[in-house]
């Protein structure tokens, strides 16, 4: 039996331990954000985040992501209530095909938990590894640096609601 927290919620699988994580998002979780694009790591389109941190999901084990907390484009937010991530987007109409978007948000997610206000070079270098073939990159450029500071308004917001 195998443990595995995905966006807040614990599951028990009885799956075998080198499947890969991917796999058990779409088949067994009924998770179908995450895309199967190459199944080698170099395309981007599984991209989920692992404890924080943008892995391809192709590749992980279910073993290796055991007792560890996965976050899923799900897991950003809903139809009726996007996250800010998710709102930028849309706001930007970064999505053409939409095959990538997925793996493409949940990697500039990783980028943003780690760092608030990336420049335009950190966001090239955090974003590399995920292909979109449709081209809406500078799109999808705009939409992170749109997220940060939707992010950073809700987070001033937040912190003026708090003080007495």
């Amino acid at each position: 039996m195998i443990k595995l927290t995905v966006n807040g919620h614990e599951h028990e699988l009885e799956t075998e331990p080198d499947t890969p994580l991917l796999y058990v998002l779409r088949d067994e979780l009924a998770l179908s954000g995450a895309k199967f694009g190459c199944g080698l790591g170099q395309c981007g389109a599984c991209t989920v985040m692992l404890d924080g941190k943008a892995v391809f999901s192709c590749l992980t084990p279910l073993l290796l992501a055991a007792g560890k907390n996965v976050t899923t484009v799900e897991g950003l937010g809903t139809l009726e209530a996007p996250g800010p991530l998710q709102r930028a987007f849309i706001e930007e109409q970064a999505a053409q095909c939409g095959y990538c978007i997925a793996g493409m948000m949940m990697r500039a997610q990783a980028l943003l938990v780690k760092n608030s206000s990336p420049t335009d070079a950190e966001i090239r270098a955090a974003m590399e590894p995920n292909l979109c073939r449709c081209g809406t990159h500078m799109r999808i450029l705009r939409a992170i640096k749109r997220a940060a500071a939707l992010i950073k308004t809700a987070d001033a917001g937040a912190a003026g609601r708090a003080r007495p």
